[in-house]
């Protein structure tokens, strides 16, 4: 099964796919308002914002597993994260991502791309998954890692147009 064959859900309740990102580099990252992590939206919008011209997107899927740091309906993470981050870039309904209950999508993520030591598992909010332009996930970051350290990352999949 491709990434892109995924179903998920918008951050407004639809069911979709995330087959119009296919062909771009994206960085999935799970998310929450009320973690420390949370400064990281306005570096997370600014790499959405310098790169997505060239085929980049940043999708953020929101996730309370985490000290419950993502408390807010779907509705209250997206005001949330408008007016206190200024965020545009893509938002997903909330979901779990991590133990029996973790969704397909991040099954899929912590099956391809392992954390240290090859751990499967998510250890907190804000971790990111790096994503080719075929769907591939070929790095994860954890949650220390800021968005301006995986901008190296992501300029050198953008300029490898193959």
């Amino acid at each position: 099964m491709s990434l892109y064959d995924i179903d998920v859900k918008s951050i407004n309740g639809e069911t979709v796919t995330l087959e119009p990102y296919k062909g771009q580099v994206l960085l999935i990252v799970n998310t929450a308002t009320k973690c420390g992590f949370a400064n990281q939206f306005s570096g997370l919008q600014t790499l959405h914002d310098k790169y997505r011209q060239h085929g980049f997107s940043v999708l953020g899927f929101p996730c309370g597993q985490f000290a419950n740091q993502e408390p807010g309906s779907d509705s209250e993470v997206a005001e949330t994260c408008q007016i206190n981050h200024g965020v545009t870039f893509p938002l997903f309904a909330k979901i779990d991502v991590k133990g029996s209950s973790a969704h397909p999508l991040f099954q899929h993520l912590t099956n391809e791309a392992r954390g240290v030591l090859g751990s499967k598992s998510i250890k907190w909010n804000f971790t990111k998954f790096l994503i080719d332009r075929n769907g591939k996930a070929l790095k994860r970051f954890g949650s220390t890692d800021t968005p301006e350290q995986v901008e190296p990352y992501i300029q050198k999949l953008l300029n490898n147009k193959g």
